[in-house]
């Protein structure tokens, strides 16, 4: 606690935004890291409590307070390597993940929470400029060889945290570039790609080998896998996409949402544009079923293309309005501090222009005479709870309305890992989710030697949680391969 009264004497402070009129003209980041000065004293609103609940909402469990008072003595390396310690990529999750830990911040009871996301962005940011952050390379090399499947943050941290122990690792990626969701699935104006190619470029120098365009199952046995490497981690995410099944869907003009995305970034990148069919949404009306962070994407994304119109569906009611930082007794009954608050949000996406609506169910597509999309029906919905506590829903007569749209995108979630492949040949168990079987001790599948983690392990979840998965997948592989061979149980332990 830099600053006994540090919570008492300084207002929460976020990183500034460039206003909406500028950023619309471009893809860039346009959140500014919080200045040295700034970072200080948002480190110093940390009350240093007795029980930091903050480690209540951090799947990584990151050591927040500690940081933090690093932070609030101006001693800023130490604090970056305070938060290294448990979060690889700091300069990703400062940027795209919720901040559960904010939710759960103990001042946040009667207060504004700890600027935790902006302090985490900001020493990450710093870290890179200052040269503190550079490549790890392990003293000792153990001779075992691991193969990951899949270079999402999950993947990532594992082929990190494995190369520290000392193991020759390899990556296979079937995109063209690695990062999974973070190169593909996100926005520029949210992860600029090049802070992505910049953290594979630095484990690449640790000794970590990428192989892009390999789709493992596929272009490459799982077999042939199996016997060139020692283990095998599966980090593949849940990537098998939700649909909606109403008539019609295959009306051009109706995409996934990660087909948009994709594309836009192939764009912004300055990839060649292949398909025959380019998604734009250059003076469209632009439907975005769905009210998620990729229906947010779709919304920022279709704005700077120069959409006519944007419009966004949700299905489920709208959350309740409250205080942007609720206090404890502020907050819905059914998320009471430190829990995750339900409760509606804003996007810097939806700042930019977009009409929401809520209980709404998509009826049907409309199209034209050369299939092209041109409206989509929706209807309303009454929720409500029944005796037994479910929750249910009537539609509401008469509530049909028609919206002209000429481009709709699907951002309904995902329903588990994909099958086809590496799973297939394997035989790897599943389980009732749609997700590879594997418990959260050792991470291992029913197949000896194969180990599955992150969203194809858990579902669909947040980077956090992917991050922190991967790291734990790591320690069980390590501890496999100890096993195997107990001339290197000393050596592979050791989790630095």
């Amino acid at each position: 606690m830099g600053e006994v009264r540090g919570f008492m004497t300084y207002a929460r402070a976020v990183p500034s935004k460039e206003p909406v009129a500028q950023r619309l003209r471009h893809y860039r980041e346009f959140m500014e890291p919080l200045a040295p000065e700034e970072l200080r004293r948002q480190g110093a609103r940390c009350m240093d409590c007795g029980v930091p609940f903050c480690h209540n909402g951090c799947p990584l469990g990151n050591v927040i307070p500690e940081f933090n008072h690093l932070s609030s003595e101006t001693d800023y390396e130490a604090a970056l390597r305070a938060l290294l310690a448990t979060n690889n990529f700091p300069e990703f999750t400062g940027r795209i993940c919720p901040a559960p830990c904010e939710a759960s911040c103990v001042l946040g009871l009667t207060e504004d929470p700890v600027s935790i996301e902006a302090v985490e962005m900001s020493l990450a940011d710093m870290g890179f400029a200052k040269g503190w952050i550079q490549p790890e390379v392990p003293a000792i090399r153990t001779g075992k060889k691991v193969a990951i499947v899949g270079s999402g943050p999950s993947g990532l941290a594992a082929a990190q945290q494995l190369n520290r122990q000392g193991h020759w690792v390899t990556v296979f990626e079937r995109a063209d570039r690695p990062g999974g969701l973070l190169m593909y699935g996100i926005p520029d104006f949210k992860l600029d790609k090049q802070k992505v190619m910049r953290r594979v470029k630095l484990l690449e120098q640790e000794g970590i080998v990428f192989r892009c365009g390999v789709n493992v199952g596929h272009d490459l046995s799982m077999a042939t896998l199996r016997e060139e490497f020692d283990a095998v981690l599966m980090t593949c995410g849940a990537t098998k996409k939700r649909d909606v099944a109403i008539p019609g869907r295959e009306a051009q003009g109706v995409y996934f949402a990660e087909q948009f995305l994709t594309q836009s970034t192939r764009r912004v990148l300055g990839d060649e544009i292949s398909s025959l069919e380019p998604i734009l949404a250059t003076g469209k009306d632009v439907v975005v079923i769905g009210g998620g962070d990729t229906g947010s994407d779709c919304v920022g994304t279709s704005n700077r293309q120069g959409a006519r119109s944007v419009t966004q569906f949700e299905i489920m009611p709208q959350p309740p309005e409250v205080a942007k930082y609720p206090r404890w007794n502020e907050r819905p009954a059914e998320t009471p501090w430190p829990q995750w608050t339900h409760m509606l949000r804003t996007s810097t996406s939806h700042e930019e222009g977009c009409s929401r609506h809520w209980s709404l169910e998509s009826v049907r597509f409309e199209k034209d005479e050369q299939g092209g999309l041109t409206a989509l029906v929706t209807r309303e919905l009454a929720w409500y709870t029944d005796a037994n506590g479910q929750r249910r829903y009537e539609v509401v007569p008469g509530s049909e309305k028609r919206w002209p749209c000429q481009l709709a995108f699907l951002a309904v979630g995902f329903l588990g890992a994909e099958t086809e492949g590496a799973v297939t040949e394997l035989g790897l168990g599943m389980s009732s989710r749609g997700n590879v079987e594997a418990n959260e001790v050792d991470f291992a599948t029913n197949i000896p030697g194969v180990f599955a983690a992150g969203d194809m392990r858990r579902g669909q979840s947040l980077v956090v949680w992917a991050i922190a998965e991967g790291r734990k997948a790591a320690d069980a592989v390590g501890r496999y391969l100890g096993a195997a061979d107990p001339s290197f149980a000393g050596l592979v332990l050791t989790n630095a």
